[in-house]
């Protein structure tokens, strides 16, 4: 038997804007301020599907869901991290594990840590324990510190058995 074993790494950033929806790990979270994007804004899923589809060389989120299509305006970003995660199994990958990090000065995520976990693993069709989110501040530095945007950043395992 021979395992083809992988590894993606993703990163994603949006500014954040007054009034808007705060969309994270599939999860709403209360804020005065959100996302500005095309879709959702949901960086950390869309740091996941650029780990995910990195890992197995199929490009990036942009190629597959580009922002300047209407059919992905204001889409979920769960519905897209489905779909990433048929691609990798239409090649006869599956998912070992995702590790995400959320850097956001406000609002504080620990009270949501479970539910993203929960709500990225639903849409890729794993179990909660292969998926670990962590949430960082940045000491009050660079643009997440002024809280001028958000950024994530995720890593992944993919494997194929070939038997």
């Amino acid at each position: 038997m021979k395992s083809d074993f992988r590894i993606g790494y993703g990163f994603d950033v949006h500014a954040l804007g007054e009034g808007l929806r705060l969309v994270l790990g599939g999860v709403e979270i209360p804020h005065t301020k959100g996302c500005i994007a095309h879709s959702d804004g949901d960086a950390a899923i869309h740091a996941v599907c650029d780990a995910l589809l990195g890992a197995a060389a199929l490009g990036d989120i942009g190629q597959h869901f580009p922002d300047t299509s209407d059919e992905y305006a204001g889409i979920d970003s769960k519905v897209l991290l489905q779909r990433v995660a048929a691609l990798l199994r239409a090649k006869k990958y599956e998912i070992g594990n995702v590790d995400c990090t959320i850097s956001l000065q406000r609002p504080r995520l620990r009270p949501h840590i479970d539910a993203m976990r929960a709500a990225m693993a639903g849409a890729m069709g794993v179990g909660v324990d292969r998926v670990s989110v962590k949430a960082t501040t940045t000491e009050h530095l660079g643009f997440e510190g002024r809280e001028e945007g958000v950024s994530a950043a995720a890593a992944v395992l993919i494997f194929r058995n070939d038997r």
